[in-house]
């Protein structure tokens, strides 16, 4: 058997920093940064918490990690919402429906979390500044727009239309554990809010 070449080693890595990063999504999801301790992380992602060192200096390098790049990537996808096919319903739906996707709805717990949050790093309250929430909201002002003028969406003012609807959203995915006996609504009747 050869040795591992530095590729398959960088691949090990790059995927064990990724399962970390995962790991810790869900922890400070649900515990916020002050209430998450690195061995929680490491039982998590089924490590030792030592492993966790060796590719995060702190719980601060950590976190602060998560937030940037989850940041970026809700800026991304909001931006690419108008480039989507399908009416501006459709595309405002496959919005929603990807936030409340179990796959994503740390990530969207957390970003809410840590605005919310006094106890987070300096850092992290300096990305949320560079990028407030009404900045994320504006992106998707012109697809609202659109879907206004072609008798989708209700009138109103867009922007106050779009935070009331992801408010609610967001409270929905960030409440301490759903409805056992419904669950989270379906997105059709969020979309409600929206329509006429």
């Amino acid at each position: 058997m050869s040795p591992l070449n530095r590729q398959q080693l960088n691949q090990i890595r790059d995927e064990r920093r990724e399962e970390i990063k995962q790991a810790a999504l869900k922890v400070f999801a649900r515990r916020g940064y002050t209430g998450t301790k690195m061995s929680l992380i490491a039982k998590e992602a089924s490590i030792s918490e030592g492993l966790i060192y060796r590719y995060f200096n702190s719980k601060k390098e950590l976190f602060s990690t998560l937030i940037e790049e989850l940041m970026e990537e809700a800026r991304r996808e909001l931006e690419h919402v108008q480039h989507l096919p399908g009416t501006p319903f459709e595309q405002i739906k496959n919005l929603t429906e990807n936030m409340l996707d179990e796959n994503n709805k740390y990530a969207f717990m957390l970003i809410e979390r840590a605005r919310k949050d006094d106890d987070v790093p300096e850092n992290v309250t300096r990305i949320f500044e560079h990028l407030p929430t009404n900045g994320l909201i504006d992106l998707l002002v012109p697809v609202f727009i659109k879907g206004q003028q072609s008798s989708e969406f209700s009138p109103g003012e867009p922007r106050k239309l779009l935070t009331w609807y992801f408010t609610i959203v967001i409270s929905l995915l960030t409440q301490e554990q759903e409805d056992e006996e419904y669950g989270l609504p379906d997105v059709e009747v969020l979309m409600r809010i929206l329509t006429k």
